[in-house]
């Protein structure tokens, strides 16, 4: 029996570990199937319509969540409307915005820096104490930033030249922040299936005003075919419910300081399938950004320092 045990709880963490290893590959692809379908279907239809069928999946499931729950969800329907509003519409919202402009590869290096924005929030309005040591990560994380978004040259940025996405993008991962922070501030009691569900549907409610002015005075939505159903339905179930599980539970079997490690292969694997699929050429500066994010990165989030609340839904 015992060895039974030690066989099970053995393959539960290889799956772990599988599932974390797949959930950076699906936020990447996230970042270059927007790219490249951003000419077919306009951001906020994308961002609208990907929710939609999260929820229409979701709903079966979390449903029973939402009744047993109910009276916890109205006393916290202020924290959990913000909360929907920084995430599930502000966030992705505004990452397909970016891919009209920029680039995937661009994309996923300043997406990449998320738990730095998070510790810097943190400190700023929680009074998290930071170490010297992620005072350094954070400064290189934004120096990196900087060198992507100038493209290498300094002129991008006394210029104000800077791609528009790019600037959106930063928009879009300081937004997570601001959801990272708060989610701590104000704790929501629930469990995680209901939590996401009425995450997802608060968002869809509150990006569907700005879809519906979107869809009727400028984009005028797009056309259903079937080059433009199957990415909403790969944003839906990959990026999306599935990453959001897989983390999780990589998160729950590991830990969350060595689950975080996984999140540098995302800029890894955009730049690959970004290649691939969208020809998508690596420059310098993109080698030197990239080393300095990912160096950023490992000296603000090391082992011993409290895991941020980074768990997404992107």
């Amino acid at each position: 029996m015992a060895s039974e045990n030690a066989g099970l709880l053995t393959n539960k963490t290889a799956l772990a570990y599988v599932g974390l290893v797949l959930t950076p590959l699906f936020w990447a692809g996230n970042a270059v199937v927007a790219r490249g379908t951003v000419e077919q279907i306009p951001p906020l239809s994308m961002s609208f319509w990907r929710w939609v069928i999260a929820l229409v999946i979701l709903l079966p499931l979390g449903l029973p969540g939402l009744w047993r729950h109910r009276m916890v969800i109205v006393q916290h329907i202020g924290s959990m409307l913000a909360l929907a509003t920084f995430s599930v519409g502000a966030f992705n919202s505004l990452l397909y915005f970016a891919a009209v402009s920029t680039t995937a590869t661009n994309i996923a290096l300043i997406n990449a820096t998320i738990p730095i924005f998070v510790a810097l929030l943190a400190w700023l309005l929680l009074g998290d104490r930071t170490r010297p040591v992620q005072v350094l990560g954070i400064a290189l994380a934004v120096l990196g930033i900087l060198v992507v978004i100038s493209r290498g040259d300094i002129h991008v940025l006394t210029g104000l030249d800077a791609q528009p996405g790019d600037l959106i993008m930063v928009a879009a991962v300081f937004s997570w922040g601001l959801f990272s922070v708060l989610l701590r501030r104000q704790a929501v009691p629930l469990p995680a299936l209901t939590f996401l569900t009425t995450q997802i549907l608060l968002g869809t409610l509150v990006i569907l005003p700005f879809y519906l002015v979107d869809l009727v005075f400028f984009s005028g939505g797009f056309d259903v075919s079937g080059s433009t159903a199957l990415p909403l339905i790969y944003f839906a179930i990959f990026p999306g419910i599935l990453a959001y599980g897989f983390w999780n539970h990589g998160v729950h079997r590991i830990g969350p300081a060595r689950a975080a490690i996984f999140m540098y292969l995302t800029p890894v694997y955009a730049t690959v399938l970004a290649s691939v699929f969208l020809n998508e050429s690596l420059g310098l500066f993109h080698v030197l950004g990239g080393v300095l994010i990912l160096t950023g990165l490992v000296l603000a989030t090391r082992v011993g320092r409290r895991a941020p609340a980074y768990l997404r839904s992107e």
